[in-house]
C-alpha cells in the first residue's frame, strides 16, 4: 500500500520508529511534533491519512483534529491513544477518527489498520443508494433523510449507513459488522460500533418510513417503519 501519511507524536524515538516501518512499508511520511506544525503543513499540503496522537504539547490532539477539519474536512485520522483509554477513544470517534490504537501498540497492527482504512476508501462505489426516504450519495459521503438538510459523513461513518440500509430488514450481529467494518471484534471496537449507532439513529428521528431496532444481545435490524 502507498500514500502520503502526517505523523503527529511528540515521543521522539517512537516517531522515529512508526516513521522507519511505514516508510520500509511504502509510505511516504512526515513526521512533525506538534499541533502547531501540523496545521501549517496542513494547509500547505494534502495527506490521505493522518496519524494523531493525543497527548501533544500546546493543545492536544482533539483540538488539533477540530482545527484541521476546518481547513481540510477531507482528510482521514486514526489517533494514537494511551492504553485503556475509553473515554480518549469514544471522543476521538465523535470527532470522526476512522480508527485508534492504544499505546504500546505494535508498529505491524498499526500498519494493517492504516492499510486497511486506505483500501476502503479506494473501494468503488455506487453513486448513489435510496432506501425509502433515505438518500445515501457515495460519492460525496452524504446522507438525506426526509427530504431535508444534506449531511456530510466520515468514512466510517458511511460505511456503517451503507452497509445497514444495503441489509433491510436482516438481522446483523455485533460481530459481523464489527468483522465487516473493522476486520475484528473485541470490547473497544464494539463500544465504537454504539457511538455510531446511536449517531444514525438521532438523524433517523427524522426519517418517517426507516428505524434502526437493537436486538438484544444480537445486534441491530434496519426495518420499514409500518403505518
Amino acid at each position: 500500500m502507498e500514500g502520503k501519511i502526517l505523523l503527529i507524536e511528540d515521543d521522539a524515538d517512537l516517531g522515529v520508529e512508526v516513521q522507519w516501518y511505514l516508510e520500509r512499508s511504502g509510505f511516504h511520511v512526515q513526521l512533525v511534533d506538534d499541533g502547531d506544525k501540523a496545521l501549517m503543513l496542513s494547509k500547505k499540503q494534502n495527506f490521505d491519512l493522518l496519524l494523531v496522537d493525543v497527548q501533544l504539547p500546546s493543545f492536544d490532539g482533539f483540538e488539533l483534529v477540530k482545527r484541521i477539519k476546518v481547513l481540510k474536512p477531507e482528510f482521514r485520522f486514526l489517533f494514537l491513544t494511551a492504553r485503556n483509554a475509553k473515554e480518549s477513544c469514544i471522543a476521538g470517534l465523535k470527532l470522526g477518527a476512522e480508527d485508534y490504537v492504544t499505546k504500546p501498540f505494535d508498529t505491524e497492527e498499526l500498519l494493517w489498520r492504516m492499510n486497511n482504512i486506505l483500501a476502503r476508501g479506494k473501494e468503488k462505489k455506487i453513486e448513489e443508494l435510496q432506501i425509502a426516504d433515505v438518500v445515501l450519495y457515495c460519492s460525496a459521503m452524504e446522507v438525506r433523510v426526509n427530504g431535508g438538510k444534506t449531511l456530510r459523513l466520515t468514512a466510517r461513518e458511511f460505511e456503517v449507513w451503507k452497509y445497514l440500509l444495503q441489509n433491510l430488514d436482516r438481522v446483523l450481529t455485533r460481530e459481523e459488522i464489527l468483522n465487516k467494518l473493522w476486520g475484528e471484534s473485541d470490547y473497544f471496537m464494539g463500544r465504537s460500533l454504539d457511538v455510531f449507532i446511536s449517531k444514525i439513529r438521532k438523524v433517523l428521528l427524522d426519517s418517517n418510513q426507516l428505524k434502526i431496532e437493537t436486538i438484544y444481545k444480537v445486534g441491530f435490524i434496519t426495518r420499514l417503519i409500518s403505518n
